[in-house]
């Protein structure tokens, strides 16, 4: 059987090229850090062009292999304007570091709370994020699925224009398109908050889970909030709150970033909002999968997008709300 280096030799970056690109691992060129390991800024010299690259250093406790192997095998497979673009890899004298393409932006989580951060952008992030997991999930023409695992605003990247690049494939899982629906048995892996509740009840994921995920994603966006960096007042935001108990829908005021308040349509605050209620659904089967999140995630875009030139206060966006609820129930 023909081993992961051999496979993917054409990716291979020798070990002294990455040394220099990062100045050495130079702490100084340090733009990220995760639970496999730091993130290093540099740039590097391939196909008679220098290119600005992520280089993410796997600490020891990963240099087994596993999720190094499974991000390449991922990245090298799946191609998509809004995937990360692998560059290359490095597996030479203990070390294991994957090359990616550096985003200018950064992670969307460093934006949240950004109020120059318009809602027009915010649809945009979403619908392209939205496309690339329906990609992973379903493309036409191809005969395996990707079930992400480890979604969150961390591993959407944002290049100089905005638009989303979704990283993070190091816990993916690939299986045939059969068994979509299928309960793919593996331990809880993720970011906390972001975790599908049915991973416990069921023991393992389907492309369900990264439409939870998602979800909360989407409550991010629109909130400004981080999933776990949330005032004592919205301790039930994110999953409990967006469940619209009781009187929730009046939280939509001051739930939402204030300084998109103003900028949302409300046809298309409605139809973003109930999307993001339904991706987090508490059972699996209510959730919609990411074709139709794609449709009305663009359908909220094609909503504002008249919207945006007028500079005009939208009206009744709590009625809106209230809509919302009717629809869910």
């Amino acid at each position: 059987m023909e081993s992961p280096s051999t496979k993917f030799s054409h990716l291979q970056i020798p070990l002294e090229n990455v040394l220099e690109a990062t100045n050495n691992f130079d702490d100084k060129n340090v733009i990220g850090h995760g639970g496999l390991g730091k993130v290093y800024k540099g740039r590097i010299f391939r196909s008679g062009k220098w290119l600005k690259i992520a280089a993410r250093r796997f600490n020891n406790k990963h240099k087994k292999g596993i999720e190094f192997w499974t991000e390449i095998s991922a990245l090298s497979s799946l191609k998509h304007e809004n995937i990360v673009s692998l560059i290359g890899f490095c597996d030479e004298n203990h070390e294991k570091v994957i090359i990616n393409k550096r985003e200018a932006k950064g992670s969307l989580e460093m934006h949240l709370s950004n109020p120059n951060l318009t809602w027009i952008q915010r649809l945009r992030i979403s619908v392209g994020v939205a496309r690339a997991l329906s990609y992973t999930h379903n493309e036409e023409g191809r005969n395996y699925s990707v079930i992400h695992r480890n979604i969150s605003t961390s591993t959407i990247l944002l290049d100089n224009k905005f638009e989303p690049k979704l990283s993070g494939f190091e816990y993916s899982i690939t299986h045939s398109l059969h068994r979509m629906d299928d309960v793919l048995f593996s331990e809880a892996i993720g970011t906390k908050g972001y975790m599908d509740p049915e991973i416990l009840k069921t023991g393992g994921v389907t492309h369900k889970s990264d439409i939870y995920s998602f979800g909360i994603v989407l409550w991010e966006i629109f909130s400004g909030m981080k999933a776990l960096d949330l005032p004592s007042i919205y301790d039930r935001f994110l999953v409990s709150l967006a469940k619209f108990e009781n009187d929730d829908v009046f939280f939509f005021k001051d739930i939402v970033l204030p300084s998109l308040y103003h900028q949302i349509y409300n046809e298309s605050g409605q139809t973003f909002t109930s999307t993001a209620i339904l991706c987090v659904k508490d059972e699996r089967v209510q959730r919609p999968d990411m074709k139709y999140i794609v449709q009305q995630l663009e359908k909220a875009l094609e909503l504002q997008l008249p919207y945006e030139s007028l500079n005009v206060r939208p009206y009744s966006l709590l009625f809106s709300f209230a809509i919302i609820i009717l629809y869910i129930n």
